[in-house]
């Protein structure tokens, strides 16, 4: 018997991780593979995060938790908005998930029905798309580029949306793939016109943290009405830990708890426990030291693509990530990236990942194709960067 297939399934794949199978299939033929493809920190959890995880293995059931996550850390997480963006959030808007990840899952299904539109950035983050598109939405891209600083802007959203505004709309800030940052102005502007238009905002804060030049901006400053998402895999380094957050509009709050509860029942518990401490000053000392090596690691890449005449299009404002073009090598940066894969170990993720060639539309500028670009990741050790970006120079010299 032949199994039917759903076409919920028949999404484009996540590159990155395709990379990193291909990579890990080299490394088990006893090659050294250099990871520039994953925003993975190479670095463990912050200490007191540790020590928390080895005392509650010790002392706790280990159990499920309530659907919405531990009281102690959503109130954590809500003083932590206090603290860093003098934002009032009531711990009862904040609800604990499996990763970031599980928490897009879950607004999408309690925000969105099948056939609305959500609009998100090009280039910006596949899961996204292909998340929204399994859920039968149909996502439409806003190409962003130099002028707007790869990001949309209120301007940008009035022209196209004036009289049919989407249902959501997804920004990120520190953006990924470019690392670019929308200012307190900028992303006070794009939340009044989604207040305006009735569009729901979903404000991806995951690399909040990690930054280089201006501190980030939070959506919870402007407006509770809209979504903020945030991560413990980035900044404190708790990638394989599978937590995340969301904030969420009251009435959001009980639908998302109620899927949450179907699909994941609760977020990891030892995770959750842990995590708490992610927010002390310890922490906060060691993780500061991580974003030191990212602005050491950012320029030795940003050298690299010098290197080979690689245009970096964006200035990497925050995130760990470099997004080039390197149209001058290939067209078909996909085919690129593994043959550079087992040519010399080095990872990298191609751009069509972020942005789908869609030349086929009116308003789509073939500049932006992903096929002509590159991600490279910076998030990995001084020693692994450094290694990776120079057999990457000497792969493309010859």
């Amino acid at each position: 018997m032949s199994v039917r297939l759903s076409q919920r399934g028949a999404v484009e794949p996540f590159r990155a991780m395709e990379i990193l199978k291909q990579g890990n299939q080299v490394a088990l033929e006893g090659r050294e593979v250099y990871s520039l493809c994953l925003g993975q920190p190479s670095t463990a959890a912050p200490t007191p995060v540790r020590q928390a995880a080895h005392r509650a293995l010790d002392t706790e059931q280990i159990g499920y938790t309530d659907a919405n996550g531990i009281p102690p850390l959503r109130e954590r997480i809500a003083r932590h908005y206090a603290d860093e963006y003098g934002a009032d959030v009531d711990p009862d808007t904040i609800v604990i998930t499996t990763g970031s990840s599980a928490a897009f899952t879950a607004i999408f299904l309690a925000a969105f029905e099948a056939g609305d539109t959500v609009a998100m950035t090009r280039p910006g983050y596949p899961a996204y798309r292909n998340t929204l598109g399994a859920l039968g939405c149909s996502v439409e891209s806003i190409d962003c580029g130099p002028d707007t600083r790869w990001q949309p802007s209120a301007e940008q959203l009035d022209e196209r949306y004036a009289h049919n505004p989407p249902a959501g709309l997804i920004i990120a800030s520190p953006a990924n793939p470019t690392g670019t940052i929308l200012s307190g102005e900028e992303l006070d502007a794009i939340t009044r016109w989604c207040d305006d238009h009735g569009t729901l905002l979903i404000s991806d804060e995951i690399y909040h943290g990690i930054s280089f030049t201006d501190p980030c901006a939070s959506v919870t400053q402007f407006s509770r009405a809209h979504i903020a998402i945030g991560s413990f895999s980035k900044y404190y380094s708790m990638t394989g830990w599978r937590l995340g957050w969301a904030v969420l509009p009251h009435e959001l709050v009980r639908p998302v708890e109620l899927l949450l509860g179907n699909l994941n029942l609760s977020a990891p518990t030892l995770s959750q426990l842990a995590a708490i401490e992610a927010f002390a000053e310890d922490s906060t000392e060691e993780l500061d030291g991580h974003v030191a090596r990212y602005r050491t690691n950012r320029q030795i890449v940003i050298d690299a693509l010098e290197a080979i005449e690689a245009r970096v299009i964006a200035p990497a404002d925050g995130a760990f990530y470099c997004y080039a073009d390197v149209s001058h090598l290939t067209d078909d940066t996909a085919a690129w990236a593994h043959e550079l894969l087992l040519a010399t170990g080095v990872a990298v993720t191609p751009g069509i990942d972020f942005a789908p060639d869609s030349s086929g539309s009116d308003d789509c500028d073939p500049n932006l194709d992903g096929s002509r670009y590159i991600r490279v990741s910076f998030a990995g050790s001084e020693a692994d960067v450094r290694t990776g970006c120079e057999l990457l120079v000497a792969y493309v010299r010859g």
